[in-house]
C-alpha cells in the first residue's frame, strides 16, 4: 500500500507509550458517551461561555448562565475534564476551554461531522455488526424500509436531510473552485454529464463559470426532481437537464449525446458503490465516451491525505457506508480506484491532489 508521507509516519510504527495506549483503549470503550457529552457541552453553550470568558468560569457561574442544574453542569464538566475539552485551575476552581474544546467549536469540519454522526448515523451504528455480516445497510431500518439511504433521502426528516447534505456538500464544495479550473481551463469542455449530481450544486457552478457549457445530470428520478426544484430560476438553469437513471441497474445505459460528449464528472460518487458496481458504472460511462472525452473522478482517497486527521475521518466514513448508506461501499484508496478504472477499459491520464478538504481528481481516458 502506498501512503502519503504523513500517513506512513503515523501508521507504520507504534506512536504511543503503554500508558497512552491504555488510555486510548478506555477512550474507545467509552466512545459513545464521550461523543454525547461533548456534543451537549456545545449544544448547551458551555464551551462557548468558556471560550468567551477572559479568565474562566466557576461551576456556579456556568449554572447561572445556562439555567442547567448544578448536577447537570457538574457531571458534564467532570466528564469534559477527563475527555480533554476543558481545564481547571485548582487554586480558583475556574474552568477554561482547552485546545481540543476550541477545535470542537471552531473547526468547520468537526462541527459538520458531529451533526452528521448524531442526526444521521448514531442509532444506525448499533447495527454495524449486522451490516458487516450481511452486506446490507442494517442501520438504515430505524428510518424506514429502503434498500439504500439514497432512495430514502427525499423522505428523511428535515434535520437528518440537513445534516446529510451539510456533510456531503461541505467536503465537495471546498474543492469546487480548483475543480472548475481543472475541468474548464485545462480541457475544452462544452458538454458534460454530471453523474450522481444530487441537488445540482456542481452543475450550477459549471453553468455560472462557463456561459456555453451544457450539463446533463444523471441520477435517480426522485433526485432529478429535487435538482429541478433547487435549480429553478437560477442563473444558467436552462442549460441544466436531468436524466433519471438507476445507476445500480447494470442494464441502465448512459445516454448517447448527439455530436459527442466532452466530459463526464463524478464527484464523491463512486464511493457510494462496491468495486464491482463501480466497474459496471465505469464501463457504461466508457460506452458514452469518445477518444477526446475525459472522465473526471473527484474523490477523497484516504491514502492521499496530507494530514492524518483527514485519513481518520475518511476511514470512519467508510463504516457509515456499511451501516447506513448501502452496506457495501467505502472511502477507497488509490489502488482500489485504479483497479476499477483499468478493469473498465479506461486509464488514468493525470491526478490532481490536495484540492479543498483533501480531494483528488483522477482524469481518465479510453485505453
Amino acid at each position: 500500500m502506498h501512503l502519503f508521507p504523513e500517513l506512513k509516519k503515523r501508521y507504520t510504527k507504534e506512536q504511543l507509550s503503554a500508558r497512552e495506549a491504555q488510555r486510548l483503549a478506555e477512550f474507545i470503550a467509552w466512545g459513545p458517551v464521550v461523543f454525547q457529552a461533548s456534543r451537549l457541552m456545545m449544544k448547551f453553550g458551555i464551551l462557548d461561555l468558556l471560550r468567551d470568558s477572559s479568565d474562566g468560569l466557576t461551576r456556579q457561574e456556568i449554572v447561572d448562565k445556562t439555567g442547567l442544574s448544578d448536577y447537570a453542569v457538574k457531571s458534564l464538566l467532570e466528564a469534559s475534564l477527563c475527555i480533554g475539552t476543558v481545564l481547571i485551575d485548582t487554586e480558583t476552581d475556574r474552568y477554561t476551554i482547552s485546545k481540543t474544546g476550541w477545535f470542537l467549536l471552531n473547526d468547520p469540519a468537526t462541527k459538520v461531522n458531529i451533526n452528521f454522526n448524531h442526526d444521521v448515523n448514531y442509532e444506525g451504528w448499533f447495527h454495524l455488526e449486522e451490516a458487516l455480516k450481511n452486506g446490507k445497510p442494517e442501520g438504515l431500518k430505524h428510518f424506514g424500509s429502503w434498500p439504500t439511504l439514497y432512495e430514502a433521502l427525499s423522505s428523511l426528516p428535515k434535520q437528518v436531510q440537513d445534516s446529510w447534505f451539510g456533510f456531503d456538500h461541505f467536503y465537495s464544495d471546498s474543492s469546487f473552485p480548483e475543480a472548475l479550473e481543472i475541468v474548464f481551463k485545462k480541457h475544452d469542455v462544452r458538454s458534460l454529464y454530471d453523474v450522481g449530481g444530487n441537488t445540482g450544486k456542481w452543475a450550477l457552478q459549471c453553468v455560472a463559470y462557463d456561459k456555453d457549457v451544457e450539463i446533463t445530470i444523471l441520477d435517480l428520478p426522485q433526485q432529478i426532481g429535487l435538482m429541478k426544484e433547487n435549480t429553478r430560476g437560477k442563473e444558467g438553469a436552462e442549460r441544466i437537464k436531468g436524466h433519471g437513471i438507476n445507476l445500480l441497474d447494470p442494464n441502465a445505459s448512459f445516454p448517447k449525446r448527439e455530436g459527442g460528449l466532452d466530459a463526464i464528472w463524478m464527484s464523491q460518487f463512486l464511493d457510494c458503490f462496491s468495486m464491482d458496481e463501480i466497474i459496471s458504472i465505469l464501463k457504461r460511462a466508457k460506452s458514452a465516451m469518445g477518444s477526446d472525452t475525459r472522465l473526471f473522478i473527484m474523490e477523497t482517497l484516504w491514502d492521499r491525505q496530507r494530514f492524518e486527521p483527514a485519513a481518520f475521518c475518511l476511514t470512519m466514513t467508510s463504516l457509515y457506508f456499511t451501516a447506513l448508506a448501502n452496506g457495501n461501499s467505502k472511502m477507497y484508496n488509490t489502488e482500489d480506484m485504479e483497479e476499477c478504472i483499468n478493469a473498465a477499459g479506461l486509464e488514468i491520464e493525470n491526478i490532481f491532489d490536495n484540492l479543498g478538504q483533501g480531494h483528488s481528481i483522477l482524469v481518465c481516458k479510453l485505453k
